[in-house]
Protein backbone atom coordinates (compact mmCIF):
# COMPACT_ATOMS: atom_id res chain seq x y z
CA UNK A 1 0.00 0.00 0.00
CA UNK A 2 1.30 3.38 -1.11
CA UNK A 3 1.69 6.40 1.44
CA UNK A 4 -0.23 8.37 -1.19
CA UNK A 5 -2.88 6.11 -0.59
CA UNK A 6 -3.01 5.95 2.36
CA UNK A 7 -3.14 9.80 3.15
CA UNK A 8 -6.67 9.96 0.76
CA UNK A 9 -8.21 7.51 3.80
CA UNK A 10 -10.43 9.24 6.64
CA UNK A 11 -9.74 8.59 10.02
CA UNK A 12 -11.91 6.21 10.33
CA UNK A 13 -10.83 4.39 6.85
CA UNK A 14 -7.16 4.38 8.35
CA UNK A 15 -8.79 2.49 11.59
CA UNK A 16 -10.54 -0.14 9.51
CA UNK A 17 -7.68 -0.68 7.75
CA UNK A 18 -5.21 -0.77 10.36
CA UNK A 19 -7.86 -3.50 11.71
CA UNK A 20 -7.83 -5.65 8.77
CA UNK A 21 -4.17 -5.88 8.50
CA UNK A 22 -3.50 -6.49 12.20
CA UNK A 23 -6.05 -9.60 11.42
CA UNK A 24 -3.87 -10.54 8.75
CA UNK A 25 -0.56 -10.44 10.22
CA UNK A 26 -2.42 -13.14 13.34
CA UNK A 27 -3.66 -15.15 10.97
CA UNK A 28 -0.04 -14.84 8.50
CA UNK A 29 1.88 -15.48 11.64
CA UNK A 30 0.28 -18.54 12.47
CA UNK A 31 0.72 -20.07 9.15
CA UNK A 32 4.16 -19.15 9.72
CA UNK A 33 4.47 -21.26 12.67
CA UNK A 34 2.62 -24.31 11.24
CA UNK A 35 4.74 -24.06 7.82
CA UNK A 36 1.69 -23.41 5.88
CA UNK A 37 2.54 -20.07 4.43
CA UNK A 38 4.23 -19.74 1.25
CA UNK A 39 4.83 -16.12 0.96
CA UNK A 40 7.56 -15.02 4.11
CA UNK A 41 7.48 -11.85 2.65
CA UNK A 42 4.14 -10.95 2.92
CA UNK A 43 4.93 -10.84 6.89
CA UNK A 44 7.18 -8.31 6.75
CA UNK A 45 5.05 -6.10 4.02
CA UNK A 46 1.84 -6.31 6.28
CA UNK A 47 3.98 -5.14 9.48
CA UNK A 48 4.97 -2.20 7.03
CA UNK A 49 1.58 -1.28 6.31
CA UNK A 50 0.82 -1.12 9.49
CA UNK A 51 3.53 1.39 10.27
CA UNK A 52 2.41 3.55 7.51
CA UNK A 53 -0.88 3.31 9.00
CA UNK A 54 -0.06 4.55 12.11
CA UNK A 55 2.56 7.61 11.10
CA UNK A 56 -0.11 8.74 8.69
CA UNK A 57 -2.74 8.42 11.51
CA UNK A 58 -0.84 10.04 13.99
CA UNK A 59 0.33 13.13 11.38
CA UNK A 60 -3.44 13.77 11.04
CA UNK A 61 -4.27 13.64 14.64
CA UNK A 62 -1.27 15.92 15.21
CA UNK A 63 -2.56 18.43 12.46
CA UNK A 64 -6.34 18.01 14.01
CA UNK A 65 -5.02 19.50 17.67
Amino acid sequence: MKVKEIRDLSAEELAKKENELNKELFNLKYQLHTAQLENTARVRQVRRDIARLKTVAGEKKQVSE
